[in-house]
């Protein structure tokens, strides 16, 4: 059963608490950190993150979209986030930079983009806890699911695998009913979905529709 990140970038912002207490079934709640230099838009930051996280017990999931991202962990930390996932693009010293993250108590996340291949990762797979695959242009939501990245989450499933350590794999962009399945039989163990969660009415029925459509895992023969 994947674990389901609504994103709250796709919420209605004039009304955020609300929309953070509709989808109180999600054991964690995505968080788009924005800056428009490192991507082309810009979202919110701590102060509004700081704002939410008493109105929430789920596990908020900073995706920092910005760079640089070092100078900004220990805000994110304060304002009571649970996991700081950095971009493999954006940081020329990950190992550094995830050494920080656990210091300040908080679970360490690396996203890749779909340019990037995944062997970017290998010299960080004894300290990664998740690993965001990407499968649009980060940026925007309500964007299309870019089916090549498929490939880039098994392979990195099959890493998780031969690391021997328990790495949440997710992925970002495009989630929906139908895509659903094709990413978690890829080896994908968390999905942040935006419009197919902010989109709908029952947001519950949202949320249990993505669980429902994930398959089990393909794996590859062994040595593959």
């Amino acid at each position: 059963m994947p674990i389901i990140a609504p994103s709250l970038l796709a919420a209605d912002f004039s009304n955020l608490r609300h929309e953070m207490g509709s989808v109180a079934e999600a054991p964690w709640l995505h968080l788009d950190v924005m800056d428009g230099h490192f991507v082309p838009n810009i979202s919110f930051g701590m102060p509004v993150i700081k704002a939410l996280r008493p109105h929430s017990r789920a596990r908020f999931d900073a995706h920092l979209m910005i760079e640089p991202a070092d100078p900004y962990l220990a805000a994110m930390a304060e304002a009571g986030v649970d996991h700081i996932t950095v971009h493999v693009e954006g940081n020329a010293h990950l190992h550094r930079t995830l050494q920080s993250i656990h210091a300040l108590g908080c679970k360490a996340g690396v996203a890749i983009c779909p340019a990037t291949p995944p062997e970017a990762l290998s010299e960080v797979m004894d300290m990664v806890d998740i690993i965001l695959v990407m499968t649009v242009n980060p940026g925007f939501g309500g964007q299309k699911f870019l089916h090549g990245q498929l490939a880039k989450i098994r392979t990195l499933a099959g890493m998780i695998r031969q690391s021997g350590r328990d790495i949440v794999l997710g992925v970002d962009g495009g989630i929906d009913e139908t895509t659903t399945p094709l990413v978690t039989e890829a080896g994908a163990t968390m999905l942040v979905a935006g419009s197919a969660i902010f989109g709908r009415d029952d947001r519950a029925a949202a949320i249990r529709g993505l669980r429902a459509a994930a398959k089990p895992a393909t794996l590859a023969p062994s040595g593959e």
